[in-house]
């Protein structure tokens, strides 16, 4: 049975534009390396850090967001709006956001210093960085932004998301005191579609919060149909688990009993943690969707062997050449010559690597980034590129093996005779050698 539904999810190779498309069984695949991830712990492991961080910045974060929203006339929504968003812990939601708003109103960023004022935004800003560096791990990024792309991208989330969201909020919750709202709802049938729509109305803002969040934080470029299919699933837990947490908060006295004064604040730390897994569990959704090549792979940590090297980085270099020449449609993007080659886009991007640093490729200045050969394609030897891939990563560490004389001898020998081998072909002949056999398989058809 086990092997059935391993064979019918499986079997299914959303890359492959041959097979027919199932929406059902990727959405399969999808929860299945989620879910992988989950049992892996580094979502958790992020999750746990960004609680931690989030108490600690909380405070800091809505004082510096209270002196924008004061500019915006919208500083009065503030404790409205810490209340819906904290409305899964039931009855304690109101007084945990009094509380916070009474220690933001007694913080005076006025007298604070210069160096509290630095403490304050560093420690304001040091969550906005977990925050990403959480993204960046979940799309396998290595790379951060660079500081000044820190500082404007997290200038404008401090001084203008606060806004959105407490104004999103506050509209919210003021729309039905309004007078056309009730006008509308005293007409026929206005009151049911009303009543849907205010309830499908959290759902929108929370999935739409989420794919503004699943497009902007991580530093690469996420389609708005990958941010949508995560933010749509991230969302729909979001709302049912803050239901079933209420529920719970509401049926579970024993917590009060026991930690007494504490109780609010475990409470709060548990939605805390369990929001901040629903997000990154959306972000990783995100990640699968935009990249299905990883599908293909059940694991993160994909070991190359030599053959594997010398494949990815001759096909890469061919793929780069056909559309350096205009032979070839694909725009060769990183992300575009990993679906073409059906490989991790990680995994690919070390081999780009090697022969980047070799200074056989290099990236363009445009807004959407591709590879194009950085010499002649007279002067790539093919030689040049299998060294390349072979020697990529070990960061000069081959020399420090032991070896015999005899172990030594036969290396040599065999490099002698790649070169004797391929001599002094280079990826133009390689190139023409493609031609041939495309126009050679036309004739035949």
């Amino acid at each position: 049975m086990r092997e059935q539904i391993n064979q019918y999810i499986w079997s299914y190779n959303v890359c492959d534009s041959g097979t027919e498309r199932s929406a059902w069984r990727h959405f399969l695949q999808i929860v299945f390396m989620v879910g992988r991830d989950l049992m892996g712990g580094m979502i958790t492991l992020h999750a746990m850090s960004l609680v931690y961080t989030t108490l600690l910045a909380l405070v800091p974060l809505l004082a510096v967001s209270i002196s924008v929203l004061k500019g915006f006339g919208v500083h009065d929504q503030l404790e409205p709006a810490l209340a819906r968003i904290l409305a899964p812990m039931g009855e304690q939601s109101a007084e945990l956001s009094a509380h916070v708003v009474g220690f933001v109103d007694n913080m005076k960023i006025g007298v604070l210093g210069a160096l509290g004022l630095v403490l304050l935004l560093y420690t304001t800003i040091s969550l906005i960085q977990k925050i990403e560096a959480a993204f960046n791990h979940t799309w396998r990024l290595d790379s951060n932004r660079s500081l000044m792309q820190r500082f404007s991208d997290y200038l404008s989330v401090i001084m203008v998301g606060p806004v959105l969201v407490f104004s999103a909020v506050g509209i919210t919750a003021s729309l039905g005191s309004h007078h056309i709202v009730e006008v509308l709802n005293s007409l026929p049938y206005m009151s049911r579609l009303l009543h849907l729509l205010g309830n499908l109305l959290p759902y929108v803002l929370i999935i739409t919060a989420f794919t503004f969040i699943y497009m902007l934080v991580p530093n690469t470029k996420v389609r708005i149909r990958s941010a949508l299919y995560g933010a749509v699933i991230a969302g729909a837990l979001w709302e049912s688990s803050g239901m079933l947490f209420t529920s719970f908060v509401s049926g579970s006295k024993s917590y009060t009993a026991i930690y007494s004064g504490f109780a609010i604040a475990l409470v709060f730390m548990i939605w805390l943690y369990l929001s901040w897994i629903i997000l990154l569990v959306g972000a990783s959704i995100s990640f699968y969707h935009q990249n299905p090549e990883q599908l293909k792979w059940k694991k993160n940590n994909l070991h190359l062997s030599g053959l594997m090297r010398d494949q990815l980085a001759l096909q890469a270099m061919l793929d780069i050449a056909l559309a350096h020449d205009r032979q070839s449609e694909l725009l060769p993007s990183l992300e575009n010559l990993a679906i073409s080659q059906q490989v991790p886009v990680d995994v690919l991007k070390r081999m780009l690597d090697a022969l980047q640093a070799d200074g056989w490729i290099s990236q363009s200045a445009e807004e959407t980034t591709h590879y194009l050969p950085a010499v002649s394609l007279q002067r790539i030897r093919l030689v040049d590129i299998l060294r390349s891939a072979r020697q990529a990563e070990d960061d000069g560490q081959t020399g420090r093996f032991r070896s015999d004389a005899v172990v030594d001898s036969l290396l040599r020998e065999l490099e002698q005779d790649l070169e004797l081998r391929l001599g002094e072909e280079t990826l133009a002949d390689f190139l023409q050698k493609f031609e041939d056999d495309a126009k050679h398989e036309d004739s035949l058809v």
